[in-house]
């Protein structure tokens, strides 16, 4: 039970994280104008932020064998835009470049991040 908890708490923290930093970007940057890429813009910020925080967290809670961060939660990040902060995280604090599964999935998250990305554009044209 306390393993699902621990998902709950990390998950619901860092999605909370990752909402109040696009709302403190919109409030502070954008001069309160809504126009849907500026949302996207402050949301991508955000959530790459966490993730990184995220990613150097697990790390150091790693090297002292604690209580570790539940990849769902990582793989969650990632996959809500946090991907660039994920990859770059696992470069910079050498962290989960060795789990193979772990990678794999990383790696389908990217591939259907970018398939999107590239529909949405040709779709826009």
């Amino acid at each position: 039970m306390s393993w699902l908890y621990s998902i709950r708490f990390h998950l619901i923290l860092a999605l909370s994280l990752c909402v109040a930093g696009a709302l403190a970007l919109w409030w502070f940057i954008t001069n309160h104008e809504h126009a849907w890429w500026r949302w996207i813009a402050v949301w991508l910020v955000s959530v790459n932020v966490v993730t990184l925080a995220y990613y150097g967290i697990d790390k150091l809670l790693a090297m002292r064998s604690a209580i570790r961060i539940p990849e769902i939660v990582l793989h969650t990040l990632g996959a809500i835009g946090g991907s660039p902060a994920a990859l770059l995280g696992m470069w910079l604090f050498r962290h989960k470049t060795i789990k193979t599964s772990f990678r794999i999935f990383f790696w389908i998250i990217v591939v259907l991040q970018v398939s999107f990305a590239i529909w949405l554009l040709v779709t826009m044209l």
